[in-house]
């Protein structure tokens, strides 16, 4: 798996903010899930503009209404084997954050998507200790619904603070 950013993290605050409406999709037959309010929308896999000398896992840019927007491939970002895109591969565009604090839509490249579901407080475990150097910030916890276990994912760290400024350089050069 590629190394994902690390920071501290107020445990208190991200055990609050855990509850809530979450976009669940699949990666390589897993399920994900990212909280409702950063996702914006939800498109049909379309052309996309590759850009030289980005990171393997950064696939180009799309038009998506006359605005330029960065699209990651989650599973090459997650180490996973490439795939083939199917019917149901779609883009996911949601709001990042980047480290100044400015928010920027990327879309993210998933195999599908699932549901919306609502998460309630006792429906999330902590996420365990995997140990070693093995980073799992980017993951808020773990999510069981009818006997199936769903990741929920904080975006913001997922992308990283390595790669926003690799999108950040991406946009300002394509704007």
């Amino acid at each position: 798996m590629n190394a994902i950013a690390s920071a501290p993290v107020n445990e208190t605050a991200v055990a609050a903010s855990l509850p809530g409406k979450y976009l669940t999709f699949t990666l390589q037959g897993e399920s994900y899930g990212i909280e409702v309010l950063k996702v914006r929308e939800i498109i049909r896999h379309l052309a996309i503009t590759t850009v030289p000398q980005m990171p393997g896992y950064i696939r180009g840019v799309i038009n998506l209404r006359g605005k330029i927007i960065p699209v990651m491939d989650l599973r090459v970002r997650f180490g996973f084997p490439n795939a083939t895109d199917t019917e149901q591969t779609c883009i996911v565009v949601v709001q990042v954050t980047l480290p100044d604090g400015k928010a920027t839509p990327m879309g993210l490249v998933v195999d599908g998507v699932e549901e919306v579901l609502n998460f309630y407080a006792a429906d999330i475990e902590e996420t365990p200790d995997f140990g070693g150097q093995i980073a799992v910030d980017y993951i808020l916890g773990m999510a069981k619904v009818k006997g199936v276990v769903k990741v929920l994912l904080d975006i913001d760290r997922v992308v990283g603070a390595t790669d926003k400024q690799t999108l950040s350089v991406l946009q300002n050069k394509l704007n």
